[in-house]
């Protein structure tokens, strides 16, 4: 019965520490969001792991239909493409917070967490002039030591409503993948690199962001930046 009653324990804190670290509607580790409100007809796109040498075809293609968009960038991309990271705020999108390297942080020291974000904030900062309020983790998975970090430097997590795995599928494939869970609020998850690679591939993006603009404002939706979603004054 005791190792039972053990096993049964173990299970559900396991569970637990499973959701509290992947769940996207969890703040059991560190506060975050995953949606917008239901009663407007608005959805955020986001973009994660840039800027990259393909992220100026993705402005383009945001211009060309007016909308705004969240990057969420990494510090060493920043540094090295910083003219890229500028056309991006220039270009009136918003940045966010992506950690400075890309690393799966569970298992990871507090300290080496709150490293890692802040030279991340410092290089947007720097480079762009905007400072970020917005953080998504590497990979969705948050750890002990992140809350306290996101305190620190102002930063709210942000998860996703649902992310197109453009990083394994091809363009009609994401589209197909991502509209099928489109809805008031949505928060989209594409990218516009993939972690730090100097030189990524990111065709299958560009083709699932060029078919899939026109075709939500068709719908009627409006395409905000996160923050614009969730505080639509601003």
């Amino acid at each position: 019965m005791w190792i039972a009653a053990g096993s049964a324990l173990a299970c559900t804190t396991a569970g637990a520490l499973a959701y509290g670290v992947r769940g996207r509607s969890s703040s059991l580790i560190a506060p975050s969001v995953f949606q917008g409100s239901a009663e407007r007809r608005a959805i955020a796109l986001t973009f994660d792991d840039g800027p990259s040498p393909a992220t100026p075809r993705v402005l383009e293609i945001l211009e060309r239909y007016g909308v705004k968009a969240t990057f969420f960038e990494c510090g060493v991309n920043i540094r090295r493409l910083p003219e890229i990271a500028r056309a991006v705020a220039d270009a009136g999108h918003e940045i966010g917070n992506h950690t400075d390297t890309h690393p799966l942080l569970s298992l990871r020291s507090a300290e080496m967490i709150r490293r890692e974000m802040s030279r991340a904030q410092d290089a947007i900062r720097e480079t762009t002039g905007f400072t970020a309020t917005l953080f998504r983790a590497p990979y969705g998975v948050r750890w002990f030591g992140m809350k306290q970090a996101q305190r620190e430097l102002g930063l709210m997590g942000v998860m996703w409503t649902a992310i197109g795995l453009d990083w394994k599928l091809d363009g009609p494939a994401v589209s197909r993948r991502l509209l099928r869970s489109v809805r008031n609020g949505a928060i989209l998850c594409l990218h516009d690199g993939r972690g730090i690679s100097t030189e990524p591939n990111v065709t299958s993006t560009i083709e699932a962001v060029r078919t899939m603009i026109p075709f939500l404002l068709d719908q009627g939706f409006r395409l905000e930046t996160v923050s614009q979603l969730l505080c639509p004054t601003i």
